[in-house]
């Protein structure tokens, strides 16, 4: 109910390590976000401090995340923010820990290539169950084709292949 989302945007700070648990598939990385300011004093801009905070991400975003990021990659991370609470032999220690709703390439420092899950999943829809279920006559809501969030003429969107886009790949 008080769940306190939030979007961090940094660099991935080490490889991201996937594992199977008994709740599901989960990918972990640690991520900082080291703010900038102008120094009028020294007319440049300097380091004011990094924030470092533990992602996890869960089942469908975990394989996507295992998959897609590394160490060094620019990312916005989208999520609940949480505290990760354990037994030392100082006593109780706490961390806070972001559980990811949502990775993606920060696009301000690159250029990515998306690749869309063909699963036929839809994100918050059991697998197994219609994801158009429910919908039917309900007003101002269209039934979705599973897998598209675009729904219109290919002429409304922007060509592949436009003369502002380099021709290699994303990654080498």
């Amino acid at each position: 109910m008080n769940d306190t989302y939030i979007t961090v945007v940094g660099n991935v700070a080490d490889d991201p390590r996937r594992k199977v648990t008994e709740k599901g598939a989960v990918t972990n990385f640690r991520m900082a976000s080291t703010a900038r300011r102008y120094d009028s004093g020294s007319g440049e801009y300097v380091d004011s401090g990094t924030f470092w905070i533990d992602v996890e991400c869960w089942n469908g975003l975990s394989s996507n995340v295992a998959g897609s990021v590394s160490k060094g990659d620019p990312v916005i991370v989208q999520g609940t923010l949480t505290t990760h609470e354990w037994e030392s032999d100082n006593g109780t220690r706490r961390k806070p820990q972001l559980r990811a709703t949502a990775v993606g390439p920060n696009l301000a420092k690159g250029m990515a290539v998306f690749k869309r899950d063909r699963s036929g999943r839809v994100p918050g829809v059991p697998a197994g169950q219609d994801p158009a279920a429910g919908l039917e006559g309900r007003a101002g809501t269209e039934v979705p084709d599973a897998g598209w969030d675009y729904h219109g003429d290919g002429a409304t969107l922007s060509p592949l292949d436009g003369p502002d886009l380099p021709q290699e790949p994303a990654h080498a």
